[in-house]
């Protein structure tokens, strides 16, 4: 069994063919999938999915390319909705300083916002971070040290200086289709001295569809692929990446296991 640690099944590609996308990836044995939301208006709609799947959970958050939209979010909304039972993640949240879409003064304050709630609930923080890796540790460093923050940083493209602060920190790395791209050398040497109790595979679909699948519409489905890449790449078998994966998953959001 394989889970698809990062989905995104209401955007476009997706979304209108919910139940297709499903099937044909438990066809692949992928046997979980965490629907990730990026903006408020969307957490019913995630939540929704995962009410309606026994094998998909939500997660609350806004991406920091949404800060400017959202001024006015701090840690009680998220605390709020992360109380319905099929919410097990606080995010995607963190730094984007790649596209600035945001003013780099009010992602830092919704990220904070979302540390703030991770702590309160005791849920893991889903992060994203883009050329912003320097104030991203400093966050993190400082969370972390004041307790009760557990993590991963998704869809990992960032230095081995940076994978190497996290897993210091306790958190866990999350593999993407990224990692089978032909100029990913950097990332595939990364990924291969990540501990097999620190890694979670996922797909960010609709996005970032792996080889053999490059210029199509992502799904959870090729989380396959990916896994089969990253057991090769590793010296593992599948089976082992699998069932890794899977384990570390229900041990960071321990909510979906209940």
């Amino acid at each position: 069994m394989l889970v698809d640690s990062h989905c995104h099944l209401v955007y476009d590609g997706l979304a209108d063919r919910q139940d297709e996308v499903l099937a044909s990836a438990r066809a692949r044995g992928v046997g979980g999938f965490l629907n990730i939301s990026t903006r408020q208006s969307e957490w019913n709609d995630v939540i929704a999915v995962a009410e309606r799947e026994p094998d998909v959970w939500a997660s609350v958050g806004v991406h920091p390319h949404e800060a400017d939209a959202h001024p006015d979010l701090g840690a009680a909304a998220l605390v709020e909705a992360s109380k319905h039972p099929r919410v097990v993640a606080i995010g995607e949240c963190g730094l984007d300083y790649h596209y600035d879409k945001s003013d780099r003064g009010a992602q830092r304050e919704r990220f904070a916002a979302h540390i703030d709630a991770a702590r309160q609930t005791g849920l893991p923080l889903i992060i994203h971070t883009r050329d912003a890796e320097a104030d991203t540790a400093d966050m993190l460093t400082h969370a972390v040290g004041e307790g009760g923050i557990a993590a991963v940083l998704h869809c990992f493209t960032g230095t081995a200086e940076l994978a190497r602060t996290a897993l210091d920190l306790g958190l866990t790395i999350s593999i993407s289709g990224i990692v089978t791209f032909k100029n990913a050398r950097d990332l595939q040497e990364t990924a291969k001295g990540i501990p097999a109790d620190r890694l979670l595979v996922e797909t960010d679909s609709p996005f970032l569809a792996p080889v053999p699948h490059r210029g199509q519409v992502c799904e959870p489905a090729f989380v396959a692929d990916t896994a089969a890449f990253l057991a090769e790449l590793r010296g593992e078998t599948v089976e082992q990446l699998s069932a890794n994966t899977t384990a570390n998953f229900f041990r960071l959001f321990a909510k979906a296991s209940a």
